[in-house]
């Protein structure tokens, strides 16, 4: 793609105004149609058609049946399922909004539920999770060969954020699902787990991910293994989407290392790059031996990254702009799926990458008409925008008590 020139201009600030060609064509509402229909619900989702007025989110917790109890500590070798929930999905304030993971708006759609097997610090069993009160109610017995350890299942109650993104919900459930998935794994290596499994192949809509999360082995057998930086609790319980502006360039080392994390763990079926501004604007991506971000396309296409992104005008300053690319729009449900489920995997261990590189981070979930094949000079329709991660060169320090804006995500 070198030589390549974007195909873009500086489009006005706001969102894409709403136009009858995008109104769905057997007269629905926006948002409604069968459930599993996961492509048109996409097609939708990326058209220009803004949302409706907000709705109700609902309840933020299901209501898990029994009494709820807390999570025990943890004996001699046995996983510490309060520490692993504590560092990665647990609120820490009342309203719900501050958590460790990333959410669309911070409405935290996804639910946890947890099968237990031996080894840990609740008794094998199936559990519902409460984050916003740390504790979990018995559901019923684990499965038969449940392995030890403990397998966290994600599902979504959609209805919190279609409460506010209305028709654009269904990409951004996926996505959250994805950092949920990435927040699970990132504290299973805090707490020196055994190496943490994400099951992200988007085959199921219920659970629509998991992780997988086996006791402590011997020292040297878990999250040593991988040749990442082991996180520690306090970056995961800092971990906060800097609010705007996020200005000034990254460095080539850390842009280098925010793109390499998100290519490791991107899986195959997203292309990374990152839009960067002056002295040489355009698009950069990782060179083959990894030392270098190196230019594959030329042209500023920050302000046009503004506006696809929900008119978020913030972002033509930004930085530099990580992106997932791909899910063309004939994807099929699976393919819907896993690509949304890595994208958010993957920008959540890039945002841990950013932080610990000294960047200011925000993930940028909501996308419209953001073909950027096409504006590259592709067939159109294949090579789209899934997810983003806006970068500035100086981290902004956040206070606990900063409740987080309703902007993707």
């Amino acid at each position: 793609m070198e030589g390549k020139h974007l195909r873009v201009g500086r489009p006005a600030d706001g969102a894409h105004p709403r136009t009858d060609a995008d109104r769905p064509a057997d007269g629905r509402h926006p948002g409604e149609g069968r459930p599993e229909d996961l492509a048109a619900e996409l097609a939708l989702a990326r058209s220009s058609l803004a949302p409706g007025p907000d709705t109700s989110a609902g309840p933020a917790v299901p209501a898990w049946p029994g009494p709820s109890r807390p999570i025990p500590d943890p004996g001699p070798a046995e996983l510490d399922l309060g520490t692993l929930l504590r560092l990665s999905l647990a609120a820490s304030d009342a309203s719900g909004r501050l958590r460790p993971t990333a959410s669309a708006g911070a409405l935290h759609p996804v639910d946890t539920e947890l099968v237990v097997g031996t080894g840990c610090s609740l008794p094998p069993g199936r559990y519902g999770y409460d984050p916003l009160r740390h504790r979990v109610h018995r559901l019923g017995r684990q499965p038969d060969g449940t392995p030890p350890g403990v397998t966290a299942e994600l599902s979504v109650t959609a209805r919190r954020t279609a409460s506010h993104y209305g028709h654009r919900a269904r990409p951004l459930l996926l996505l959250d699902t994805g950092h949920a998935a990435a927040a699970l794994f990132l504290a299973a290596r805090a707490t020196g787990a055994g190496e943490p499994e994400p099951v992200l192949d988007g085959a199921a809509g219920h659970p629509l991910a998991a992780v997988r999360i086996a006791p402590p082995g011997p020292a040297g057998s878990s999250s040593s293994r991988s040749s990442s930086r082991t996180p520690t609790h306090e970056e995961l319980l800092t971990r906060r989407s800097a609010p705007p502006p996020l200005t000034g360039p990254p460095s080539p080392d850390a842009l280098r290392a925010v793109l390499a994390a998100a290519v490791a763990a991107g899986g195959d079926d997203l292309r990374w790059c990152a839009a960067v501004g002056p002295p040489e604007p355009g698009l950069v991506d990782l060179a083959p031996d990894g030392t270098a971000p190196r230019r594959c396309a030329a042209g500023e296409a920050r302000p046009t990254l503004a506006a696809w992104a929900a008119g978020q005008a913030w972002i033509a300053d930004a930085g530099a702009v990580l992106l997932a690319r791909g899910c063309p729009e004939d994807a099929d449900a699976p393919h819907i799926r896993r690509t949304h489920l890595r994208a958010g995997f993957a920008v959540h261990l890039a945002h841990l990458t950013a932080r610990q590189h000294g960047l200011a981070a925000r993930p940028v979930g909501s996308w419209q008409r953001a073909d950027l094949g096409a504006a590259l000079g592709a067939a159109p329709g294949r090579d789209w925008i899934v997810h983003a991660l806006a970068l500035g060169g100086v981290r902004h320090m956040p206070a606990a008590s900063r409740r987080p804006s309703r902007t993707p995500p």
